[in-house]
């Protein structure tokens, strides 16, 4: 599963918010699909822009992100690496797009069921439990020394006589 980091989440959420607000969506369209739409918020581009880079690769999502080749300078690698960064493997890029990570699946409220890749309601579905499962572990990957944030000194509180 992906890294929770928190630029990820964060984008996971907007990703969700824009939809369920009307943001274009359509499974086939390279820029406006799940992974299009999720592009379009980590890197500020607008759909054309995601459309007319991911055209520069061969294929869907899913081979854009397993052919990404970190040498060459094409501005579909700098989207994936950029998606890479904030803590998406090539695999979660395409059970993104499929809306298909068993993790994902199964947390969902409500209990496991598939969900549709064309459908919007089952992508923000999906965009918000994603984003809930890396949330809940990176918070219990945290921890806290108090002591370390409590001051050396304490301060004596004497009480004055009555």
């Amino acid at each position: 599963m992906a890294k929770p980091t928190i630029e990820l989440i964060a984008a996971l959420r907007e990703t969700a918010k824009r939809l369920r607000n009307g943001a274009a969506f359509s499974w086939g369209h390279h820029g406006a699909c799940n992974c299009g739409n999720l592009v379009q918020v980590v890197t500020q581009l607008s759909e054309d822009e995601v459309l007319a880079y991911a055209h520069e690769g061969i294929g869907e999502w899913t081979e854009l992100a397993r052919d990404f080749c970190p040498v060459t300078h094409l501005p579909i690698n700098a989207i994936i690496a950029q998606l890479q960064q904030i803590g998406l493997t090539p695999t979660d890029i395409h059970q993104l797009e499929y809306l298909s990570s068993r993790n994902v699946l199964e947390s969902l409220p409500g209990g496991f069921r598939y969900l549709k890749r064309n459908k919007r309601a089952d992508a923000i579905a999906y965009f918000e439990q994603f984003a809930n499962l890396l949330e809940e572990e990176l918070i219990g990957s945290m921890s806290i020394n108090l002591a370390a944030l409590l001051p050396e000194k304490r301060i004596r509180i004497e009480s004055s006589p009555a």
